[in-house]
Parts: C-alpha cells; structure tokens; sequence
C-alpha cells in the first residue's frame, strides 16, 4: 500500500532522537532493535497470514504503526523511541508478504491473474511518490509546528491507511487453510521455499535484489565523495527516489525477459557513476536504479506466479527475512571495506556482484511458463508421485444372482445345465438321461466352473422329474 511511505517522520526522525539527546550508540542500538524485530517476527507472521484475515492484519499493521508515532510524539524518550520502533518493525512484519500474498490469490479468485504485475508496480511507483512527497511536506510542516506537528500528521497518515485496508474486500481463502492451522501451514510454507527448485530460485532471486537496495543509505557518503556541495545533497537523493518511482512504473508493461539485460545494464550504470568522480556521476547512478527497481517488481511477479501451495504469504516471508539478513551483511562488508577502501570504490565493486547475479538468473529464475530440462528433472526427483494402489477386482456374480432392483431367481433356474456325455451301452447305471457316476466306465468328469468361492454351491436335482434331492449315497 502506498500510503505505508506517505510518513512525515521518515526524514527527521534521527533530527528528532538527537534533539532529544541521543547520542550516535543510542540511536544505532535502536536501529539494531528495529531490525531484529523485523527479522524475528518476518516468518511466523507469514504464517499468521496465511491462517488468519489477511485484511484484519493490514488494518492491525497501520495501526500498530501509528502507536509508535504517537509514542514519539508523547513520550520523546529513549523507552518510547525503543517501543515505537519495536511496534513498527511488528507492524512492518505484519504488512511483508500479506498485501502480496492477499492480492495475488484474489486476481486469481477472479480470474485476473495476469494483472498482478501491472497493479503492484503501479503501487511500488505511488510508494515512491508518495515518500517523495512526505520528505517535500516535512519541510514545511517542521518550521510551522516543530515535530509535534510532523508527528500527528504520521499517525493521521496511519489511520487513513487503516481505512483504506479496512474497506477492501473479504479475502478469498482456500479451505485447506483452514484445516492445516498455523504450525501445519508454517511447515508447509517452508517445505515448498526449500525443496521446489523453482520456488527456491525464485526466492533467492526476490531477496537479492532488494538487498541491494540497501546500500542507499551511502548515497551521501557517495554524493560527498564525488564532489557535491552539501545543499545539493537531498536534491541528488530526491532524484535516486524519483527514478525508482520511473522504474517501478515501466516495470507494469514489462516482460520477463528484459530482466536480465536490465540488472546488466543497471550493473554497469551504477559502477559508471561511481567512478565518474563528479556529482554528474549521479544521473547514471539514479538511471541503474531505476532499473533495479524494475528487475525488482519483475522478480517478486515471478516468485507468486511459482508458488503452488497455500502458503503464499509464508514464501513471500521467507524471501523478505533473506533479504534483511543480505541487508545486513552488506551493511558489515561496508563497514569493513570502508578501513581501506572508499566509498566509490566500494559501490563500483556492488556493481560486480549485480553482473555476477544477473550471470545467474537463468539458472535460477525459470519461465514460469517453459521450465528448462533440468528443473524438470529435478521436480521429477524431488517430489515423485505417489502410486495409488490398484481397487479390487470385483468378482463375477453367481449365476442367476439378483441385480438391484431385480427378484432372484429360483433355484433351479440358477443351476447351470451339466455338461455331461451319455454312457456306453452295458455299464453300469447307464439308464437313460442318469449321469454315471464319477470313475464308472464311460463316465466324465464335470467340466470346472470359475464360480466365486462365496457362490453356494447348487443342489443336485433329478433330471426326469426336475426336482433336487440329496445325494446317492455311495
């Protein structure tokens, strides 16, 4: 949802921890607090998602948003700064992978599948806009009414997002949602993330490239390094912004194939500008990441059209908790890196990773329309089917057995006629129309009947007078 970014307190919130006395430990500590709890909670709130009202945790989510402003706003302290960003990151781990999850499986309810890609770019590029916008009002709402008056501006802007998720329409769920419960669907969710080999490229894929992302948070570092006067700085990182918002629009008409070509080019743009050694350098750097941004969006459709199972907003977590995880180690190689390198270098050497990346995206992203030979194989391997046993045969009906809606027969219209031969003249009980007896002269033995064991067994009768009587005895 775009309104998420529309937040006044975005630009300033660090003017505000440090107005207040923070020093640069405290209010790292609280990013450390506000990342873990995103990591923490990214995964079993995937789950909770796909269990529960997809729509009820949208609403929960702003809300819960707009009580850690309001914390901020009332309590400027370093307890509420802790609590407030504890209950955004609950917030944010609520909103990751449910608004996705919750859009996809409703085009698919109603038979518009194919528009999901179109709809979440046009709301990635409103985000951006959006956050534009906020950074632009910041600076007027702060000289009219200090940070009291950008803090209840957030919290409005969080109730009307609760609003407008309140007002969308009652998600369609599967019924095996219901019936498999948060451990069943939890396990289900990361089942399908690790062993379906296209659902696993998909999620590397669709955590890498937003982690990349990350490094944004050097832009001025990198404008500084370049040459820029400081009053330009905001305008450089304004444009960055603005062509995410381009990208992210392109990316509605977009085909999968351009994604490849458009993280090589991206790849190349980005280090370009970081070696250029002028703020000029920035156009090419805003240009590759609006791209990135496209190959983004690109991505993420691919993921929901791979995943098969019910446990949609469960995958999608999964790949957002990698993508914090590949945030973070980029952080530290930065850090790291920073002792004996610049920033510039260490953004061109960024640029390396994303060829490298874009080397292995064939590999990792298949068509979901053709899957290659290989992922075949391995689907074939991975999951094989199970055999269903054989039913029973049916043995045949007894002779003269009534059928359902029928009366049996009488006995001796169910007796089969006996296939007998008539004995020689002169051997014994050769009277005429008697069978002789088994082992006489010129007798014959019955042929077998196949007749199912539970058939009872019929009478003998007598021929002359066609009526059953006991055996003879011998």
């Amino acid at each position: 949802m775009a309104l998420a970014d529309f937040i006044f307190y975005y630009p300033v919130y660090a003017v505000l921890f440090a107005q207040h006395g923070l020093s640069t430990s405290q209010i790292s500590s609280l990013f450390v607090i506000w990342s873990a709890t995103a990591v923490l909670l990214e995964v079993p709130s995937g789950a909770l998602a796909d269990v529960v009202s997809r729509r009820a945790l949208l609403v929960a989510s702003a809300l819960l948003s707009g009580a850690g402003f309001a914390a901020w706003t009332l309590f400027p302290s370093y307890p509420a700064f802790a609590l407030g960003f504890v209950l955004w990151g609950v917030a944010s781990s609520l909103s990751s992978g449910t608004y996705e999850a919750y859009v996809y499986d409703e085009l698919v309810a109603h038979d518009a599948v194919r528009t999901y890609q179109r709809i979440i770019a046009r709301g990635r590029a409103g985000s951006f806009v959006l956050n534009l916008a906020a950074t632009l009002l910041a600076a007027v709402l702060l000289p009219l009414g200090g940070f009291a008056l950008v803090g209840w501006a957030s919290v409005a802007t969080c109730v009307a997002q609760a609003a407008v998720a309140l007002s969308l329409p009652a998600p369609t769920r599967a019924r095996s949602t219901r019936t498999q419960g948060y451990v069943g669907m939890l396990r289900s969710g990361l089942r399908e993330a690790r062993h379906s080999v296209p659902v696993r490229g998909a999620v590397l894929v669709a955590a890498l490239l937003p982690g990349f992302l990350a490094f944004d948070e050097y832009f001025p570092l990198l404008a500084t390094d370049l040459g820029s006067p400081t009053d330009v700085v905001p305008l450089l990182i304004a444009l960055t912004v603005a062509a995410q918002a381009i990208g992210a629009a392109l990316a509605e008409r977009a085909r999968s194939g351009v994604i490849v070509p458009s993280l090589v080019l991206a790849a190349v743009l980005l280090g370009a500008g970081a070696l250029s050694s002028h703020p000029a350098g920035f156009v090419p750097i805003a240009v590759g990441y609006g791209l990135l941004q496209l190959t983004i969006v690109i991505a993420e459709t691919r993921l929901q059209d791979l995943i098969e199972g019910d446990a949609r907003a469960t995958v999608t977590s999964v790949a957002g908790l990698l993508s914090e995880l590949f945030a973070i180690v980029l952080f530290v190689g930065f850090a790291v890196g920073a002792i004996w390198l610049s920033v510039t270098v260490l953004v061109a050497a960024l640029a390396g990773w994303l060829l490298l990346l874009a080397a292995m995206l064939p590999r990792w992203l298949p068509s979901t329309r053709r899957l290659t030979g290989r992922v075949r194989r391995e689907q074939r391997t991975a999951v094989r089917p199970v055999r269903r046993a054989r039913p029973a045969a049916t043995p045949p009906p007894c002779p003269g057995a009534a059928r359902p809606g029928q009366r049996a027969a009488p006995a001796a219209a169910r007796e089969p006629p006996r296939r007998t031969r008539p004995a020689a003249a002169g051997t014994p009980y050769a009277q005429p129309g008697r069978r002789p007896r088994r082992g006489t002269p010129g007798g014959t033995r019955r042929a077998p009947e196949h007749r199912a064991t539970t058939c009872p067994r019929p009478r003998r009768r007598d021929s002359r007078r066609g009526t059953p009587h006991p055996r003879r005895p011998r």
